[in-house]
């Protein structure tokens, strides 16, 4: 989804979001569409997780404060503390995806005047490059962004050639895979046959979606229910989209590229 600005919704209907969505959002900032980062050109920003901080170092953002832990598995259900507060006050800008609805309750709170900008959070590499430009026009970081985008896709094009070298007798493996994972089936070069969740799998989709009879299953590693498709014969892949503390996007793709050649040996 490419992301456009638009003005940030009240907490009530963020609410609504929450119910709607878990994982994908299109971006948006409150306010001057143009906001300016702080005197000396560095923007303060405040994320609420590494994965919105990961698209802030990729934008060129240097000055990042992470709100919620990266032991903290369902990043919503995080309860912000004094100290949260006190870091939003001092921001430029405030990043949250739409399933965190307490990222305008801190802005509200500490009486910040910083932007709020809503992040889509997808790691498709189209949707990453959407975003990180978008990010660095904000921040007024677009140098940054296009050396990042540089070594971004250069290592994201030999990761795709070294999972394809691993396809199964040479042809490309059928995969089911979560709705917030469909990234890693492209980074596979994948046949996707079908998409499960957020939701929990249902009789009836277990059975359409074993009927498929994929190779692989590629599952949310943080919305996981479990084994999706038992006694189907599909490996199942647990895919990790949030990056680490060094708030580093590249891992994450190097991760499941790992992740899937060894899957795919085993199915082999």
């Amino acid at each position: 989804m490419a992301p456009h600005l638009v003005r940030v919704p009240s907490l009530c209907a963020l609410s609504a979001v929450l119910l709607l969505s878990a994982g994908c959002g299109s971006g948006a900032s409150s306010g001057s569409e143009d906001a300016a980062p702080s005197p000396g050109g560095k923007p303060v920003v405040v994320v609420t997780t590494t994965w919105e901080g990961a698209f802030a170092k990729a934008a060129g953002a240097e000055d990042i404060k992470v709100i919620v832990p990266q032991s903290v598995h369902h990043a919503p259900d995080y309860d912000p503390k004094p100290s949260d507060l006190a870091a939003v006050a001092r921001a430029d800008f405030v990043l949250y995806a739409p399933f965190e609805p307490y990222a305008a309750k801190i802005k509200e709170a500490a009486g910040s005047k910083a932007k709020l900008v809503e992040v889509n959070l997808d790691n498709d590499p189209d949707a990453v490059r959407a975003e990180v430009a978008e990010l660095s026009r904000l921040f007024g970081t677009q140098e940054a962004a296009a050396r990042w985008k540089s070594g971004f896709d250069t290592s994201y094009a030999q990761l795709n050639e070294e999972v394809r070298a691993a396809w199964p007798g040479g042809r490309s493996p059928s995969v089911v895979t979560q709705v917030f994972t469909a990234w890693s089936a492209k980074l596979a070069g994948a046949t996707a046959v079908g998409t499960y969740g957020p939701e929990a799998v249902t009789p009836a989709q277990l059975a359409e979606l074993a009927a498929k009879k994929p190779a692989l299953v590629l599952d949310n590693a943080h919305m996981s229910t479990g084994t999706v498709l038992p006694d189907s014969g599909a490996r199942q892949v647990k895919i990790v989209n949030y990056p680490g503390e060094d708030l580093d996007l590249l891992p994450v793709y190097r991760n499941a590229a790992a992740e899937l050649k060894k899957a795919m040996a085993g199915s082999s």
